[in-house]
Formats: C-alpha cells, sequence, structure tokens
C-alpha cells in the first residue's frame, strides 16, 4: 500500500474514534456511490453530517483541509444528493471537514471545521 494510502486509512480510523467519543453515531464510512465517495457519514441529534477526513504526517506542504478544493465539495455535495434520494428521512444535513496532523513523536492534532460550503 503507498504511504499516502496508509496515512489516509489511518486517519480515517482514528476520525471515528473523535467522533465516537463526541457522541456522534457513525453510519458509513467510506460509503460510495458511482465515482463519489464520503469519508464518514455521522448523526447528531437531528443533524446528518457529511465529513471529509484529512490527514497529513507533516505540515511541510500546510494543513490537511488545505487540500479540500471546490471539486471535493462538489462531489461531497452530489454524494449526499443521492444519499438523501435513497434515505430521506434526514430533512437536515451539513458537510464538515476534519483535519488531522499526525507528526512524529506527537500526538494527533484534530481540527474540525463545521458547516462548510464553499462556493
Amino acid at each position: 500500500m503507498a504511504n499516502h494510502n496508509t496515512t489516509g486509512y489511518l486517519g480515517e480510523k482514528i476520525a471515528g474514534e473523535y467522533f465516537s467519543q463526541r457522541g456522534f453515531n457513525i453510519l458509513h464510512k467510506n460509503w460510495r456511490h458511482s465515482h463519489w465517495e464520503v469519508d464518514v457519514i455521522a448523526s447528531l441529534g437531528d443533524t446528518l453530517h457529511f465529513i471529509e477526513v484529512k490527514t497529513r504526517r507533516s505540515k511541510k506542504f500546510g494543513f490537511p483541509e488545505d487540500d479540500v478544493t471546490k471539486k471535493k465539495m462538489e462531489n461531497l455535495i452530489n454524494a449526499s444528493e443521492e444519499y438523501q434520494f435513497l434515505y430521506p428521512e434526514w430533512k437536515k444535513i451539513q458537510f464538515d471537514i476534519l483535519s488531522i496532523s499526525i507528526l512524529k513523536n506527537q500526538s494527533p492534532e484534530f481540527f474540525f471545521i463545521e458547516d462548510v460550503y464553499i462556493p
């Protein structure tokens, strides 16, 4: 497995723990429809969260959240529309980003950005 895939897999595993500890109910990890994928779909109260997880092992190229582009958000929105078609009971949704920095000899750093929209 390529190093970036290993980092991504680790980040998504840590993300699951992060959200579970904060009371989220994780419904799906790596949910796919067509060529779209959502890293985490979780609920908290009556809100459904579509969450993009970005992980880096270095700050050399900036922060993980810097990699969430307009195109990535469009893909997240498209996937969410299909999900809502399949599960219409959800009336409140939001898009979030969990940025995880895993630096050598340090505990992971989390930056949770809620209710994101990149026009």
